[in-house]
């Protein structure tokens, strides 16, 4: 059974800076592409970035692009998300995505208010 567990969001300033992490079980973390989507509060499901199995290739919306970084520790079995420079439209749950399965785990809170 896939298994998700999002954690590191919080409260902080704009300009702040939070790490998100995302324990994956269940499955072979190292064989899937993993994603990073969040929900605004009131609006749907937005793509925020994703990155391939081997860790090698990212792709990141064009909102935060030259902000956060995707990466992956394999042995972990964890997906990280820096997120820099934040600002009050990041705030939303972020979720962690298993290749193009629809599961969610509960996600994690970020708001960014001063």
């Amino acid at each position: 059974e896939v298994q998700l567990v999002e954690s590191g969001g919080g409260l902080v300033q704009p300009g702040g800076s939070l790490r998100l992490s995302c324990a994956a079980s269940g499955f072979t973390f190292s064989r899937y592409a993993m994603s990073w989507v969040r929900q605004p509060p009131g609006m749907g499901l937005e793509w925020v970035s994703g990155i391939n199995s081997g860790g090698g290739t990212t792709s990141y919306a064009d909102s935060v692009k030259g902000r956060f970084t995707i990466s992956r520790d394999n042995a972990k079995n964890t997906l990280y998300l820096q997120m820099n420079n934040l600002k009050p439209e990041d705030t939303a749950v972020y979720y962690c995505i298993q290749g193009t399965n629809p599961y969610r785990g509960q996600g994690t809170q970020v708001t960014v208010s001063s």
